[in-house]
């Protein structure tokens, strides 16, 4: 297994957290939200991992480089244009295997998820995709059917829906996404042809004629630290 993690973000939401650095470097237990991904996806058994990076790049860069982290780590560098999720993935293929399924981790998220056990669910479902999604309140949320089959997505507020497959879409379980999710090289041949682009939609797409499954999370810890409510919590719990 190899891994991306997420960690070009701006950080816009955390205000003056982010005035003089990026979010990968804003501290939780006394330590970066990147380094907590990093060791993460090292535990998790990533036999290397790449890193984005836009906002405050050079930071990134040189917070990476001045430590062993036990594993290989590169940097696909969009400083030029941020490409939001799946231009960023698609940006970096180069630096990945084609032999290899990859985990995708966002830098703002703390879990005790056991990423092996997501690992081999995704291997034995033969999915082009694996997404982690969680019971939780929010707004949007992916639907999948009685066999955690990707269905479609909805958002609560507007009432916007996106239907993959109709015939199981009104019934189907609504899940909130956790930023964790698992890909086959393959996908790749999948993509649209612009850089600049949502893997969302790609999955949503992909979800009418692929099998594209759900991983039904129910660990005790996961937190989005992205917001200043969520950071001071994971702080106090981080202590």
């Amino acid at each position: 297994m190899q891994a991306m993690l997420f960690a070009a973000g701006l950080g816009t939401r955390l205000k003056n957290e982010t005035a003089d650095k990026p979010k990968a470097l804003v501290e939780v237990g006394g330590k970066p939200l990147l380094q907590h991904a990093i060791e993460k996806l090292s535990a998790g058994g990533a036999s290397r991992i790449v890193v984005n990076v836009h906002h405050f790049a050079t930071q990134v860069i040189d917070f990476i480089n001045s430590r062993n982290w036990g594993v290989p780590v590169f940097i696909s560098d969009e400083s030029d244009k941020l490409l939001e999720t799946g231009g960023g993935l698609k940006f970096a293929s180069h630096l990945f295997s084609p032999d290899e399924p990859i985990l995708i981790y966002n830098v703002d998220i703390l879990s005790d998820i056991n990423l092996q056990d997501v690992f081999a669910q995704h291997t034995q479902s033969s999915a082009i995709a694996t997404l982690v999604v969680r019971q939780r309140k929010t707004q949007r949320y992916f639907k999948f059917d009685s066999e955690h089959n990707l269905v479609g997505w909805i958002n609560k507020k507007t009432g916007e829906t996106k239907i993959s497959r109709s015939e199981n879409f009104q019934e189907a379980t609504e899940m909130a996404f956790s930023g964790i999710h698992i890909v086959e090289p393959e996908i790749f041949d999948f993509m649209p042809e612009e850089d600049r682009f949502s893997i969302v939609q790609v999955y949503l797409e992909l979800a009418k004629t692929k099998n594209i499954k759900g991983y039904f999370d129910s660990s005790e810890l996961w937190m989005d630290v992205g917001k200043p409510v969520q950071l001071e919590e994971a702080r106090k719990v981080f202590k």
